[in-house]
């Protein structure tokens, strides 16, 4: 009798959470077992800010996905090119597949709400490489303006639109390193600017207030400024062009513009056969496509409502494993002709880092900050890393050091 083929597409958080479940699960005689991911890595998308600031190394933020599978999985370094569960078939640069059971973790792509020049001049952290360009411009900047005969101050100017998580960590961030290259490149401090824009009343929307306020002060002692309730109507070659009150309008000169206030999942969604709305579907409990199944969806591209707030999980690292757990569960469920379980989400907290020994956070029933807040959030991701890759890979990439 011929194996079925569970098919997995993408090694983001909850892809590889998946696949690692999977391979404790399912031995080789049970199924083929066939993950495709663009890369031969998987890197921590909630450290790509520290890659952008330039706190840590890009190397740090990666791993070998070859580290953590294990023979019952075939590993496949492809970028897929088309999806379509009608046929159930997915097109690589690797060939094409075949599958009895799909499950769809490609992440996601940012989203510019049709803002003209924003995918053209800005930058982004949606990936290792993006946050890599976002660091070596800044320090280009930086390098540039030392040798200009004639000083242009606005290349020192770096400006973040978006104040949800990945703005507000990436300006801590920011914080730390500014002072280390205006050492490094002869520059007085004065002479930068750093300016956070956000569309939305308030700075960390669904944050509890009296941390919001928390992360404001102190990022404002960075030398952060905020322009809150202004959105970004445009963006140029030279910066970005905001909306102000009573719909007036003002102009600022950038060399850096870094966007980080809107994410979608993965276009390749759209054109798949699957219902969905900005290339995010509409999942069932037990995270299965509507119509589908066969098909599973995890992490971005996944919307699923919470029942008891009424409103959808957010597009998190922590729902996202969560998803890949019970998305394998069911999986072997389904082969054991088994009912399927819903997911239901395990909130361990939140936490918002604003650089260096300092953060914002909520956990077991009570608000942190400053260093408690700091150490949790290291705790956090080194349990990440060893939810995925155990002891050996939480010793050599933790942030805290074991030995």
């Amino acid at each position: 009798m011929k194996r079925p083929t569970i098919l997995v597409l993408g090694a983001g958080y909850g892809g590889l959470t998946t696949i690692v479940n999977l391979q404790k699960l399912i031995n080789t005689h049970e199924a083929e077992i066939i993950l495709v991911n663009k890369n031969d890595y998987h890197y921590e998308t909630t450290w790509l800010h520290e890659v952008g600031a330039g706190t840590i190394s890009p190397d740090k933020a990666r791993y070998p996905i070859s580290k953590v599978i294990n023979d019952n999985v075939t590993f496949v370094i492809a970028n897929v090119e088309n999806i379509d569960v009608n046929k159930k078939k997915v097109e690589t640069s690797a060939g094409e597949f075949t599958y009895d059971y799909l499950v769809i973790g490609l992440g996601f792509e940012g989203e510019t709400f049709g803002i003209p020049g924003l995918k053209e001049h800005a930058l982004s952290l949606t990936n290792i490489n993006t946050a890599r360009q976002v660091r070596e411009h800044i320090e280009y900047q930086f390098a540039s303006w030392i040798l200009d005969e004639v000083k242009d101050d606005s290349k020192l100017t770096i400006v973040v639109g978006g104040a949800g998580f990945t703005g507000i960590e990436f300006l801590g961030e920011l914080g730390n390193r500014i002072p280390e290259l205006c050492r490094e490149f002869d520059i007085p401090q004065e002479k930068v600017r750093l300016l956070c824009v956000e569309a939305a009343p308030t700075v960390l929307p669904g944050f509890d207030p009296e941390l919001v306020d928390y992360a404001q002060e102190q990022l404002r002692k960075k030398g952060v400024e905020f322009s809150i309730g202004t959105p970004i109507v445009e963006a140029t070659a030279e910066g970005v062009k905001i909306k102000k009150d009573e719909g007036n309008t003002e102009f600022i000169k950038a060399g850096t513009v870094v966007w980080a206030a809107g994410v979608r999942g993965n276009a390749l969604i759209e054109s798949s056969g699957i219902e969905s709305n900005r290339a995010r579907i509409a999942v069932h409990e037990d995270m299965r496509a509507p119509g589908f199944d066969d098909v599973f969806i995890v992490g971005d591209c996944a919307f699923l409502l919470n029942e008891e707030t009424g409103r959808p999980y957010p597009p998190t690292a922590q729902i996202a494993m969560q998803q890949g757990v019970i998305i394998a569960k069911n999986i072997k469920h389904i082969m054991n002709d088994e009912p399927t379980e819903g997911f239901v989400y395990d909130d361990k907290g939140a936490v918002c880092s604003l650089g260096q020994e300092d953060a914002i956070g909520t956990a077991f029933g009570r608000k942190f900050t400053g260093k408690p807040a700091s150490a949790l959030k290291k705790v956090v991701d080194d349990r990440a890393l060893y939810l995925v890759g155990g002891v050996g890979l939480t010793l050599k990439k933790g942030k805290f050091k074991f030995i």
